[in-house]
């Protein structure tokens, strides 16, 4: 058990980070139980805390009494400085419980900047990074999240990875887990690799051997184990209102990016944005009924007396019965001062009298996301809103009282030119000339909020070569050349981050090296613009003998071998290729949920359907 020093938690900010004993913590006797796992976030707590699927995770891990499932964060760098200093182990936040201690260590990989954070704990934790270096007394270490549908640049670390939705198959794993310890540990590390990689969902990438051409492109991806299958498929949980949910998260000391009831309405989109990988690889849409939501509220407003309640999916609004439960919700919480709150709305299913009913408790700014500045553009991304959408939905907004509103988009798009991007300069200019005929008087506030668009897999733009950094630096500057009013605020984000996360996001095996001597040379919290070094990883790239730009600025063949060619997310390949070119083409695809199917091939390849509870609760 770890002992941490008062002097040391004097010297850091926000030593809550790193003390437990918070309500709702689950702490177990760990010599007591049959597996033990430590459910890791690669980035400081205050991200960590708020992330919902380690907390679901956590929730049906600790409801099986045979098993303990413990947290544990990336230290800041001043409490790394320390633990390093004075030869403190990372440690779980439970028991203290030293990392490597545990039989799995799972990592959630829910954005590619935070891998270097991943090497960095497994070296405080005492852990050998490569996973060839470990032996079956070390834990397994294991990863999921949505950056797992192409895991080859962490190949070398990782010793298999989770695909998809993991609330049963966490379960077969801890099984496996607990069966191999009672026999022994028989087979050693590679016996129970290959039994897990049985298990639906789970890729070992040891088990497969990759061959490259001598343009350097991927000429095959085949298993050289009998356990290995040649293609792996993401897990999912058909009836998602039966599904385990955590009712007691734990209520942190110190404020959290999202410290507030999460409801989770539904997964799944099908809107079909081009751009969206969430939109694939949670396919299809599955809503859990409003009185299992209701049930749900109440239960964890109880447990933790938060007084706000955020209504979460990918597109929140499509919710069938979505009006329905806020009044529910509002009816019953609001005499108790519990609001409730929505994600950004998309500007087509707006609607004035739902933001004013979330609103009653207290109010805030509307959020939208046009995503592009031109029509075409968005015809092009798939987006199927209008500029008339955007001007109806804020028109209700400013003559309702509203005055603030913010307003997202992406840079970098896809046949994307300097009129598209002028495009965004001109809604900006029109929000604020809305509110000044609607008011008679200025007043209105406007955030433009610009990403630099990087494509990802398992998407129809995964073969398209992003912008460069120095485009994309360009098209920023261009935009705030034309932002000159000062009702309007503009926010970017930094483009040489965008592009390593373009480079990691497409990448394959060859990366483990860049990534290595990257973190060798101080590499970490990549996604923090105060610690990210970009001097670092492009020496990193010229030492190790790759060339970034092969992987991120290159535009894909409709044939080539992608390095995440071997694991599916049930979406057809040829339907992505067809949309990519439906896009090329500025051609639509409806929402199939509502209208005719899109022919994906999601549902018969996974053997599910679409569940929405409209006109059924």
């Amino acid at each position: 058990m770890v002992k941490l020093e008062a002097s040391w938690l004097d010297q850091v900010t926000k030593p809550a980070r790193y003390t437990g004993n918070e309500l709702n913590m689950v702490k177990k006797d760990l010599l007591a139980v049959e597996t033990t796992f430590a459910l890791a976030f690669p980035d400081v707590y205050e991200v960590g805390r708020s992330n919902l699927g380690l907390k679901i995770l956590y929730h049906i891990l600790n409801c099986r009494a045979d098993i303990a499932a413990e947290w544990v964060f990336a230290p800041w760098t001043d409490m790394e400085s320390i633990m390093r200093e004075n030869h403190v182990p990372l440690y779980t936040i439970e028991n203290m419980q030293p990392v490597a201690d545990f039989d799995v260590l799972g990592f959630t990989l829910q954005y590619e900047m935070s891998y270097s954070n991943i090497l960095n704990m497994l070296d405080l934790a005492g852990i050998p990074l490569l996973a060839k270096d470990r032996d079956e007394t070390h834990p397994l270490v294991i990863a999921g999240g949505p950056c797992a549908f192409n895991a080859e640049p962490l190949a070398d670390f990782i010793d298999f990875f989770v695909l998809g939705e993991a609330e049963e198959s966490i379960l077969e794993i801890a099984d496996t887990v607990i069966s191999w310890k009672k026999s022994g540990r028989q087979g050693g590390k590679s016996g129970v690799l290959a039994k897990v990689a049985a298990i639906g969902g789970v890729y070992v990438p040891s088990f497969y051997t990759v061959a490259y051409h001598e343009d350097g492109t991927i000429a095959n991806i085949t298993p050289n184990h009998p356990a290995a299958k040649p293609m792996v498929t993401k897990r999912i949980v058909e009836d998602l209102d039966k599904a385990p949910y955590p009712t007691k998260p734990i209520v942190p000391y110190l404020d959290v990016i999202h410290d507030r009831v999460v409801l989770e309405l539904f997964r799944g989109c099908s809107r079909g944005c081009r751009f969206c990988q969430a939109g694939i690889i949670y396919r299809p849409v599955r809503e859990r009924k409003p009185e299992t939501l209701l049930k749900l509220a109440k239960e964890i407003v109880d447990n933790t007396g938060y007084d706000e309640i955020s209504l979460t999916s990918l597109s929140s609004a499509d919710y069938s019965c979505l009006h329905q439960l806020v009044g529910s919700l509002m009816n019953q919480f609001k005499s108790q001062g519990i609001s409730v709150s929505l994600p950004s709305l998309r500007i087509d299913s707006f609607s004035i009298q739902l933001a004013q009913e979330v609103q009653q408790v207290r109010k805030s700014g509307l959020t939208f996301a046009p995503e592009a500045g031109t029509q075409r553009l968005r015809d092009v991304i798939n987006k199927g809103v209008t500029e008339q959408n955007l001007e109806d939905a804020v028109s209700a907004a400013f003559e309702s009282g509203w005055s603030t509103v913010k307003l997202y988009f992406m840079i970098g798009l896809p046949t994307e030119t300097d009129e598209d991007v002028k495009g965004i300069a001109d809604l900006a200019y029109k929000v604020l000339n809305l509110y000044k005929t609607i008011k008679g008087r200025r007043g209105a506030k406007v955030t433009v909020s610009v990403a630099s668009f990087v494509p990802k897999p398992h998407t129809a733009f995964q073969w398209f070569g992003q912008n460069a950094p120095g485009e994309l630096a360009r098209k920023q500057q261009l935009l705030k050349s034309l932002l000159r009013d000062r009702s309007i605020s503009y926010n970017w984000h930094d483009v040489e981050i965008s592009y390593l996360e373009g480079v990691f996001s497409r990448g394959d095996r060859r990366l483990g090296a860049v990534l290595l001597e990257a973190w060798r040379k101080g590499a970490k919290f990549d996604s923090w613009s105060e610690h990210f070094k970009y001097d670092v990883w492009m020496e990193a790239f010229r030492q190790t003998g790759v060339d970034p730009e092969f992987y991120n600025l290159r535009e894909r063949q409709k044939n080539e071998v992608l390095p995440w060619a071997h694991i599916s997310s049930g979406v057809d390949r040829q339907f992505l290729w067809k949309e990519y070119q439906t896009a090329v083409a500025e051609g639509f695809t409806a929402d199939c949920r509502h209208g005719q199917c899109s022919d994906c091939g999601v549902c018969p390849t996974l053997g599910v359907e679409v569940i929405d509870w409209e006109g059924k609760a």
